[in-house]
């Protein structure tokens, strides 16, 4: 029995030491599907997926695409839209409804359903940093995003929130846990 509780000993010693160690992975920075789930869910609850990232309204176009695109928003009476037939271009403006989600129109935030793999740790400007593959679905999906109008518009935004896909993060381990850089 002696000699038991000395390895008892010497492995509860070698784990406090562990965790005092600057080195050691353990808790919230240990690299972990867990941990890595949580950064995940964290970074996108901040950064929502959008339709537009450089679009200012009043928008003018002739393009077609971006002409479907626009009517879909304003048949969702999210815009307003007039024809300027002197220039051949459709005008949109946000409609009263539209000010919630204008000017990027966000349809809801990632949700990781799925840690598929990472790379090993290595060191990147002085953090140790991993990139994970991961599965996800969306979440807080407005009622407009999920009109069919809307969907056979943006057809990336309508694959986002059917089904489930894959992507990809770097993140990097903090002494607060895993961050993904901005």
């Amino acid at each position: 029995m002696i000699v038991r509780t000395n390895q008892v000993s010497l492995a509860l010693a070698a784990l406090f030491a562990c965790s005092l160690a600057s080195g050691c992975n353990t808790g919230k920075s240990a690299p972990t599907p867990a941990n890595f789930t949580q950064a995940i869910n964290n970074h996108f609850l901040d950064h929502t997926d959008c339709l537009f990232s450089d679009i200012r309204f009043p928008f003018e176009t002739g393009d077609p695409v971006k002409t479907k695109q626009m009517d879909s928003l304003a048949k969702a009476l999210l815009l307003d839209k007039s024809y300027e037939a002197g220039v051949h271009v459709s005008r949109y403006t946000v409609a009263p409804a539209g000010t919630r989600f204008a000017p990027h129109f966000c349809y809801g935030h990632r949700e990781v359903t799925s840690i598929d793999s990472f790379t090993p740790l290595a060191v990147n400007d002085g953090f140790k940093e991993t990139t994970v593959t991961y599965t996800y679905t969306m979440k807080e999906v407005p009622v407009w995003a999920i009109s069919p109008d809307v969907q056979a518009a943006f057809p990336d935004m309508a694959r986002a929130t059917s089904s489930q896909l894959t992507a990809k993060a770097t993140l990097a381990q903090t002494a607060a846990g895993w961050q993904v850089p901005d």
